[in-house]
């Protein structure tokens, strides 16, 4: 996730995509975090916690320094977090728009 997760033109892993949309309304801890991604990109504490200290690593989130419980952080987006997320939802919006040009039509709808 390095380098190229800064940038923003590279495809972001389906559980970073989640973590980051999980925070664009506000910062939560990691167990909030992965209550509301369970249902679209299910991962485990290894997984949520290894890609949120990759995240601060590449200052996409940041710790917001809140806790309610001394073995609970928090996290927020940054401006180069809210940066990829929005290229990462630009990039897949223009994946499904060439997705329907070529008459590819969600599960369960007939034309």
């Amino acid at each position: 996730m390095g380098k190229t997760l800064a940038s923003g033109p590279s495809p972001l892993s389906p559980a970073v995509f989640s973590i980051l949309l999980a925070l664009a309304d506000g910062e939560k801890h990691g167990y909030g975090i992965m209550q509301e991604v369970r249902d679209h990109a299910p991962m485990g504490p290894g997984t949520l916690y290894g890609s949120l200290d990759r995240l601060l690593a590449a200052c996409l989130i940041e710790e917001t320094g809140l806790t309610d419980d001394e073995r609970r952080r928090y996290y927020r987006l940054t401006g180069a977090g809210r940066d990829a997320l929005d290229a990462e939802a630009a990039r897949m919006q223009a994946n499904l728009a060439r997705a329907r040009r070529k008459g590819i039509k969600p599960i369960g709808v007939r034309a």
